[in-house]
């Protein structure tokens, strides 16, 4: 045989090896699908029973949920008057309006289904917001609460929105659109309230959603398309996805404006009112705030039916009384550095417990944070020239305690509830009396211990004379030092008007006598 003839039959030998090879290739592959697919099929076959299961445990506890109506608790009716205003006398409750409820002393009392309750069994009582107006909320009512930050107001507004939904998902509401909505002034606060709602919210199968700018909107929009029950929203994104018909409010019957006197703060009055006439003048609403100033009141008055009022403490800004503080005076500022690390050598000893450091620009917290690094600290930032991820990843990193050293400007100081943050250190005084008040709210939070430190400069003495009443007020020591730098407490100044401007938006307007000669 030529070498050509041998040359042909070997190509030819290797071509049908080759449609042989493929052959059987092709032939494990379908078998290998096919067994895949068998397996498939088992499964979702398994899995059908436990879904068929979730689906009839979800239907039950939303029934059991709907049909829950509030009724004061034979136990604590019996309780003698005494103790309830023991109680109240004790947190300084203050109950305004004409529906007389006791507040509930113990979670038992509310007579909530028991899969609610578990959402609150790391808890041993309810906080005095939360025992205050569950009574009210629960029944139906409108309610203005006013309470410090790190009282426990996500609890006290989502369980009444949970029961809430329960009724009208018992009577087929199936479209989609939202019934619950909560407006929060941070990205960071809607994140926390959104959380908590999703996992309370699990039992009786509700779909939350949380709608913040400086991201996508694309996940955002697809969401509501698929349906959602409860939407935690910042306002400027709310108005936007409204704007573009993505998000329809037409369903909402139970509203939280959380932290209202910070939405109005920070410029978001036409945004709420606009968020309000996008909704049902018919909805349950319930307004939380820190404060009760006169842009509150009138904002309650123009969108709360006949509400009920509930201040826990003063009305007026105050510091908690959980909270320790102590104030150094520092005559250099550039010591401050220098007596944060003396300062962290004895409370951060551990090198495990969370410690939150303020400071009051981006520029000074991220040189803090590359100093503390040099000294051998895990320090993780968190200020406005970070994104959004960035932040996120930032506060998680805290709070699972991989970095229990954070840096912050005011972009965390309000609204935030990290657990057992046990220091706050402000580094710089902000600018703010406020602002001070919510940055050592981080600690001392849900009834718990928690101290701060403040270095207090000879730059900061416009502030000494509200820092001094803040102290005073919550029994803490004065220093003398502090003293020193008066106790004047400027008259707060309006925006546009400056020191002229004179509030007259409660007074009655004044006749005028006019006499022609």
């Amino acid at each position: 045989m030529s070498p050509s003839k041998i040359e042909k039959a070997e190509k030819r030998k290797r071509e049908e090896e080759e449609v042989l090879k493929d052959k059987k290739s092709k032939k494990e592959k379908k078998g290998k699908k096919e067994k895949k697919s068998k397996k498939e099929k088992k499964n979702k076959e398994d899995k059908e029973p436990e879904k068929k299961e979730e689906v009839e445990e979800t239907e039950k506890n939303v029934e059991i949920l709907a049909s829950y109506k509030y009724v004061q608790n034979k136990e604590l009716s019996a309780l003698p008057q005494s103790t309830i205003d023991d109680y109240m006398k004790k947190h300084n409750i203050d109950i305004q309006g004409d529906l007389k409820l006791r507040p509930i002393l113990e979670f038992k009392q509310a007579g909530l289904p028991a899969n609610i309750l578990e959402v609150v069994k790391n808890f041993a009582n309810p906080t005095p917001i939360q025992a205050a107006t569950w009574p009210i909320s629960l029944s139906g009512r409108d309610i203005v609460g006013i309470a410090e930050t790190g009282s426990g107001k996500t609890l006290a507004f989502t369980i009444p929105g949970l029961v809430h939904i329960a009724s009208k998902l018992k009577r087929g509401k199936k479209n989609g659109k939202p019934s619950m909505l909560v407006v929060s002034p941070t990205r960071e606060l809607a994140m926390q309230s959104a959380e908590q709602a999703e996992t309370a919210g699990k039992a009786v199968g509700v779909k939350s959603i949380c709608v913040y700018g400086g991201v996508d909107k694309q996940p955002q929009r697809r969401a509501f398309q698929q349906g959602v029950d409860i939407v935690v929203a910042t306002p400027g994104r709310l108005i936007d996805l409204i704007n573009e018909g993505v998000c329809d409010l037409s369903e909402v019957s139970f509203m939280v404006l959380d932290e209202a006197d910070r939405m109005l703060d920070d410029g978001f009055e036409n945004d709420i009112r606009s968020i309000m006439g996008y909704s049902p003048k018919d909805r349950q609403t319930l307004m939380f705030s820190a404060t009760w100033p006169e842009s509150i009141r009138k904002l309650a008055s123009d969108f709360l039916n006949n509400p009920m009022r509930v201040t826990i403490g003063s009305p007026d800004l105050a510091a908690s009384q959980n909270i320790q503080q102590i104030v150094q005076v520092v005559q250099n500022p550039r010591d401050k550095e220098r007596l944060l690390v003396d300062l962290l050598k004895k409370i951060h000893k551990s090198r495990k417990n969370r410690v939150l450091i303020f400071a009051l620009y981006k520029k000074e917290a991220m040189r803090v944070e590359k100093s503390l690094e040099y000294h051998g600290y895990k320090v993780i930032g968190i200020h406005g020239d970070k994104n959004q991820a960035q932040r996120t990843e930032a506060l998680n990193s805290f709070k699972d305690g991989s970095y229990p050293l954070m840096i912050a400007t005011d972009v965390a100081a309000r609204g935030l509830d990290i657990p057992d943050v046990e220091y706050v250190v402000n580094l710089t005084f902000p600018l703010t009396i406020e602002a001070y008040i919510h940055r050592i709210g981080r600690t001392g939070r849900g009834g718990k211990k928690g101290t701060a430190y403040t270095f207090f400069t000879p730059e900061d003495k416009a502030h000494s004379g509200e820092l001094i009443n803040v102290l005073k007020q919550a029994n803490m020591n004065v220093p003398d030092e502090l003293l020193k730098f008066g106790t004047t407490v400027k008259k707060k100044t309006h925006s546009a008007y400056g020191a002229f401007f004179k509030d007259t938006s409660g007074e009655a307007p004044k006749a005028t006598k006019i006499i022609f000669d």
